[in-house]
């Protein structure tokens, strides 16, 4: 009876902090209705080097966010290793987390890995943030992480 207890008390904690987790992460990660990356294939920017649109009938929910993928083959890939090809900072612009600690919207394909890490940007209105992160990479990151910290955990 006290195993069936502690088992009993191990899944319930369980439960109440993937739940924690999902709701925390759809308070601080860029999503649109729940949808990651504005519906572009996270793996395709690690194995093509490239922003795809990904499609819904190959999608995956991880942690309070919805992913699509461009073929089931990356839909596999991510499932084995989400936190590997999620964006970093949530999904937002992560030159302007290192610059100011802000969320900033993103153009999903103005991107950068970094250290098998990505990275999105925001790219409009002749302002692509991706060349200033450039000119800076190493004191913004650690800034962008610093902030990131600040904000989800």
């Amino acid at each position: 009876m006290k195993q069936l207890l502690s088992s009993v008390l191990i899944m319930l904690v369980t439960t109440a902090t993937v739940f924690a987790q999902d709701a925390l992460r759809k308070k601080h990660f860029n999503l649109e209705d729940g949808l990651a990356i504005e519906g572009y294939d996270p793996v395709t920017y690690f194995t093509r080097n490239k922003a795809v649109k990904g499609k819904k009938e190959f999608a995956v929910y991880n942690q309070g966010a919805t992913y699509y993928f461009s073929s089931a083959e990356n839909k596999e890939l991510f499932k084995k290793n989400p936190a590997q090809y999620e964006p970093q900072y949530g999904g937002w612009c992560a030159y302007a987390m290192g610059a100011k600690g802000e969320k900033v919207t993103v153009d999903p394909e103005t991107f950068k890995i970094v250290n098998g890490k990505l990275y999105l940007f925001y790219n409009q209105l002749f302002n692509n943030t991706l060349k200033d992160w450039n000119k800076d990479e190493q004191n913004l990151c650690a800034r962008a992480n610093a902030s990131w910290n600040r904000i989800f955990h």
